[in-house]
């Protein structure tokens, strides 16, 4: 059984939400997206989003463009990412790991090579928010072959196609809760209680509710409605802020901390 279900599976028999946070990994650099991804799960984090920096970003917001911006200026690449959550279980994470990536990347690298890769190395899920279902079926075959998660995306907008979405999807089917890319938000999208209804009637799987959501407000306000709550930008711009910190080996302890107390709050 996928790891991503037995997570989902015990927090319903808890009666609680998966709180998911978002990574960009190599923001700083690599050694420190390791520390935090151990960091966000001593603070109650379920299961956590590796996001692979990518140059041409579909679906991400100013503050994670900015974080892709510096990861590649270490020449952050795919592989890094997922070698990332190996070096994590070796430091004792035990949570799922969901790998976020545009799909350039993966077809450079090789579908078949890729999937051996994240396969081996601990990775649960994953998200490709620019390949549509009408295009995924070699993803798709690979990726059940390989026991990871293809996670669909869907939107308000997507409306007749949310029951084809919802039906080949697999480990939980992400809500996007408002129009745009990611990013803090004060408010969602009109129709988002109707939208998640919906969905809810598409599938037996669980649901997670993504981009905007940024205090523990905004995190109890969708909890009796979905499995699991995203939270992206506000963690990514929390490491932004905490970036002196981290820097300087003798205050590292208290910026990790920073990003640690905030994931802790989101929890309640």
């Amino acid at each position: 059984m996928n790891l991503i279900d037995n997570v989902f599976a015990k927090l319903k028999s808890e009666g609680r939400t998966a709180l998911i946070p978002f990574l960009t990994i190599g923001d700083p650099d690599l050694a420190t997206s390791v520390t935090m991804l151990k960091t966000l799960e001593d603070a109650g984090a379920d299961m956590i989003e590796l996001g692979v920096p990518y140059s041409d970003p579909l679906a991400d917001g100013p503050v994670i463009q900015r974080a892709s911006e510096r990861a590649l200026r270490n020449r952050i690449t795919l592989v890094d990412c997922i070698h990332v959550a190996e070096q994590a279980r070796e430091a004792g994470v035990k949570l799922p790991f969901i790998l976020f990536t545009y799909f350039n990347p993966v077809l450079q690298y090789g579908l078949d090579r890729f999937f051996e890769l994240v396969r081996s190395k601990g990775i649960s899920g994953l998200i490709i928010p620019d390949l549509p279902i009408e295009e995924d079926e070699e993803v798709r075959a690979l990726a059940e072959a390989a026991d990871v998660h293809l996670i669909p995306l869907v939107a308000p907008t997507s409306k007749d196609r949310v029951v084809r979405i919802s039906r080949k999807a697999r480990g939980f089917v992400y809500c996007v809760s408002s129009l745009g890319v990611t990013g803090v938000r004060a408010d969602f999208h009109s129709g988002i209680d109707d939208f998640l209804a919906t969905v809810r009637e598409a599938t037996d799987l669980p649901i997670a509710v993504g981009f905007g959501i940024s205090s523990r407000e905004q995190v109890e306000r969708f909890e009796k409605q979905v499995d699991g709550v995203v939270v992206g930008s506000a963690i990514v711009r929390t490491i932004e802020n905490a970036l002196p910190l981290l820097a300087d080996a003798a205050r590292r302890e208290e910026g990790l901390r920073k990003i640690g107390d905030f994931v802790s709050q989101l929890r309640g």
